[in-house]
């Protein structure tokens, strides 16, 4: 038996014939030296630049008037629910007069997706111009389509820091993996240089709330003022950075009739009069709220914070260029009574440990919100994160994770997700300081991605949000603490009665060994 289950084992050279070893050999150094070509960085393009408002726009105009009321201020209106956030888009686009300006992390190519391109699509019809960039890793699969999109006069695409097409995607991936490896993570819609949406959902079915299995648990603001002018400047280091590239610079030959198809197709996916998840987002309640003045932006001052795009042409770590990181560790340091976080992906290290232990120890009281095992759409994350619950706790933090299910609630769209998971990087500071954006709490968006993020200062913005928090804490998380022996346990006091559990609530047995196996990897640093 020990002899036939070695047979396999002989030297390649032994079980290949000297032409077919030749010919394999051959292909393998072909597959590396298409996975080492160049990207082409040096693509022809010329470079753009944000739009001022232009008051005789619609938007243009609600913006000076908001201006001319509130001065330096900007106004704010939060957008906790998919279908709202999805519906602030698409009427947003439908007002478009001059420019769209979109910068995602993900576009995925799905009803979403569709719907998002097909709104930018007739909004380029009425000659607007449409500027969309994209990173590139996470959005496989729409080249074509991209392609097809930036055929149009008035819309250009760029891929940002994207790998070789020369060969297996991943391949190139792996085999470039130092430049790679960085991403950018930023999140910004800007529409006539007057009004955003920043936060941290990207374009996809369960960023919306679409996909009847998993619901991403997420928050943006809707903003006019001041700010935009901020937004969209960020925008465009980014857009003429050397690490975007026109998709033009990928593009395959296109016929003439395919790309009327396609654009017709566009059309119908976001005409107006359709039916079904466009009419459920322009028509949202919350959307028909603000229409009717019954919500009004709240006016704040605000500050926006991005890392520039040379964070990701220099080594890994370099603590001047993650900026926004730096930014928001010392507000925390500077906080006197409470530090609230709210990250779907919580991996603090040793500096971020040390930070909250030296809060907790000043009697700020600080509370962490973040998946649990079961609500997690990366194992990996919390099989690190879970190295740091004890010792957090032990120095007085207060942590809460979420439930992965809530039975019987229904989604604006009408179905109840089989999974809830968290994806809003959200924090707030003693009530006064809201921080919204696309920073995780983790290794990865601090040492590797860029990010983006507002800071906005207002009492009223600050303790709405602390408190609406706050308030759902019982029926949406289990409180993790210590028992009277020193063990981990999570609490439920949602219900009736309160639930306790000792291990991972909610959380399969392949999911806690997973997690387990995770945290003897050495891959923190690439979480």
């Amino acid at each position: 038996m020990y002899r036939r289950f070695n047979a396999g084992l002989k030297p390649l050279s032994r079980q290949l014939a000297p032409a077919k070893l030749a010919r394999r050999l051959i292909l393998l150094a072909a597959l590396t030296l298409a996975g080492c070509a160049s990207v082409p960085f040096d693509y022809p393009k010329i470079a753009t630049y944000s739009r001022a408002p232009d008051p005789n726009t619609v938007m243009g105009n609600a913006a000076a008037q908001w201006q001319q009321e509130n001065g330096d201020e900007s106004g704010f209106i939060g957008l906790t629910s998919g279908i709202d956030a999805l519906g602030a888009r698409l009427r947003m686009m439908a007002a478009a007069q001059n420019t769209i300006d979109a910068q995602y992390f993900i576009l995925k190519n799905d009803r979403a997706g569709a719907l998002f391109v097909g709104k930018m699509l007739l909004a380029a019809d009425r000659g607007v111009k449409v500027r969309l960039l994209i990173d590139d890793i996470f959005s496989p699969g729409i080249d074509r389509q991209l392609t097809l999109l930036d055929s149009h006069p008035n819309i250009e695409v760029r891929m940002f820091n994207p790998v070789s097409r020369n060969s297996l995607r991943y391949w190139a991936y792996l085999l470039d993996f130092g430049r790679a490896n960085r991403r950018m993570h930023n999140k910004s819609f800007t529409v006539d240089g007057s009004m955003s949406i920043v936060g941290g959902r990207n374009i996809g079915e369960e960023y919306f709330e679409l996909t009847q299995d998993v619901l991403f648990d997420d928050y943006e603001v809707f903003v006019l003022g001041p700010v935009v002018k901020e937004i969209g400047a960020g925008f465009d280091e980014f857009w003429n950075s050397q690490l975007a590239v026109p998709v033009a610079a990928f593009r395959a030959p296109i016929d003439p009739a395919e790309l009327e198809r396609w654009r017709q197709l566009m059309r119908e996916e976001a005409d107006a009069g359709a039916k079904g998840i466009y009419s459920q987002a322009v028509n949202s309640t919350m959307l028909r709220d603000i229409r009717e003045k019954r919500i009004t932006p709240v006016p704040a001052e605000a500050v926006l914070i991005t890392d520039s795009p040379d964070k990701l042409l220099h080594k890994v770590g370099t603590q001047e260029l993650a900026v926004l990181a730096r930014e928001k560790a010392r507000r925390f340091a500077a906080a006197q009574q409470e530090v609230a976080i709210v990250t779907p992906y919580f991996i603090p290290q040793k500096e971020g440990r040390e930070l909250i232990k030296g809060l907790v120890a000043r009697g700020v009281r600080v509370v962490i919100i973040t998946n649990s095992l079961a609500s997690t759409n990366h194992v990996a994350v919390h099989g690190h994160y879970a190295r740091y619950r004890k010792r957090l706790l032990q120095a007085g933090a207060e942590i809460y994770e979420i439930r992965a299910a809530f039975e019987g609630e229904a989604t604006a769209w009408g179905h109840s997700p089989e999974q809830v998971t968290l994806h809003s990087k959200a924090s707030v500071i003693d009530r006064q300081t809201i921080f919204v954006g696309s920073l995780n709490f983790d290794p990865r968006s601090i040492r590797l991605n860029t990010e983006m993020g507002l800071f906005i200062e207002s009492s009223t913005v600050g303790a709405a949000f602390a408190e609406a928090v706050m308030r759902e804490l019982p029926r949406v998380t289990y409180k993790v603490d210590l028992d009277t022996s020193g063990n981990l346990r999570w609490t439920y006091s949602g219900g009736d009665t309160p639930v306790v559990r000792h291990k991972e609530p909610q959380a399969s047995w392949g999911r806690r060994f997973m997690a387990g196996f995770y945290r003897t990897l050495p891959i923190e640093n690439q979480l």
